[in-house]
């Protein structure tokens, strides 16, 4: 028997939209006859609100605890947000900051302006996702445990992504004076960090408890890391905001694709509720926290996100009986180091299914340890 009830499986993002059966051909196939001109907008929107509501179900058929929406309506982790942006436009396809070879590709955010969040960015999603979820028959062993988790793509990120619209320099002092604006990282990762500041808001006010904000852009430079630093202080100032207003949520900031050991103690000094780190790239990163510890919650992105291979459940338990006794508390999060979208279907839902294995081959003697 184990007994690790400060350890809890959540889902990391995105999950496959498509796969062999057919109730997961559904969207491509209205997709396709969209684009012939044969299904409409609301066709469309139909087919990925059946596809979100299964992938919510498959979820919480493998175990996991805090799920997500599954980006089920999302093109890659850039466009999605900036398309609802004013002064933002896409063009091209670009390759992923960080992910060489690896074949992610995002539209391109241009500014043009100053960004403004015109409508809601996930809200909406996030509030079908509940009510999906509210409608599933819950599993015993996760009664009272079910929660949807909100996922914003972080400020930091956007802005790596994103580029001047140089062109609008020919048009007059007030476009050249907008254009010079935004011209560096730092400007730009501080305009998303205001529109995303207000989905924080808006988010929490729905009921949110957890929001987790993804920087996976590469952190090559001092710089880099005070931009991000910065921008975040947004978010957290929002949450703040939220939780004095009676509507409190905690954040979690996810670091993927990169080697966190090296940004270890930067980020969890970081005034947030809980860190997501990702082991995957990070050889080193369970010895750093086995020997100096956490100050808050982690969330351990021990199983690859990325790979097909699935791992050894007796190697990942042992792992994380070496940490989790040294995180303050004894609570964390186990996750996928990353969305699951890039996998197949049905190798997604079985790196979910290892979660709730892994755990279960922790000893009760680390789980005793845990919790003393």
């Amino acid at each position: 028997m184990t007994l690790t009830p400060g350890l809890y499986l959540a889902s990391s993002g995105s999950y496959p939209r498509t796969g062999d059966a057919p109730e997961f051909q559904t969207l491509t196939r209205t997709l396709d006859a969209f684009n012939r001109g044969e299904r409409s907008v609301a066709d469309v929107v139909d087919a990925e609100n059946d596809v979100m509501r299964r992938v919510i179900a498959e979820q919480v058929q493998a175990g996991v605890e805090i799920v997500t929406d599954g980006q089920v309506r999302w093109r890659d982790p850039i466009s999605h947000l900036a398309a609802k942006l004013e002064n933002i436009r896409l063009e091209g396809s670009c390759e992923f900051p960080g992910l060489p070879g690896s074949g992610v590709q995002f539209r391109q955010p241009i500014f043009s302006g100053k960004p403004a969040r015109k409508s809601a960015l996930v809200l909406d999603d996030y509030n079908f996702a509940r009510n999906a979820l509210g409608r599933l028959p819950t599993p015993r062993p996760l009664a009272g445990k079910l929660k949807i988790k909100p996922v914003l793509t972080g400020p930091y990120t956007l802005a790596q992504c994103s580029v001047i619209d140089e062109s609008r320099g020919s048009d007059g002092a007030a476009a050249r004076s907008m254009v010079a604006l935004f011209a560096s990282v730092e400007a730009r990762a501080m305009a998303y960090a205001e529109v995303l500041a207000a989905e924080v808001v808006a988010l929490a006010e729905a009921g949110a408890d957890l929001i987790q904000i993804d920087e996976s852009a590469p952190i090559q430079r001092p710089q880099d890391w005070l931009i991000l630093k910065k921008s975040v202080a947004l978010l957290v100032e929002a949450r703040n905001s939220s939780a004095k207003a009676g509507r409190g949520c905690d954040l979690a900031l996810h670091i993927c694709f990169q080697d966190c050991a090296a940004l270890y103690e930067k980020v969890v000094s970081l005034p947030l509720d809980v860190i997501g780190l990702d082991f995957t790239c990070s050889p080193k990163l369970a010895d750093v926290i086995a020997a100096s510890g956490s100050p808050k919650t982690l969330a351990l992105g021990l199983v690859d996100g990325r790979s097909r291979e699935l791992e050894n459940p007796e190697a990942v338990a042992r792992q994380i009986e070496r940490i989790l006794p040294k995180i303050e508390g004894g609570r964390a999060y186990f996750t996928p180091s990353c969305g699951l979208a890039h996998l197949p279907h049905e190798r997604a839902f079985a790196k979910l299914e290892l979660l709730a294995k892994i755990r279960s081959a922790i000893t009760v003697e680390s789980a005793h340890a845990t919790n003393g």
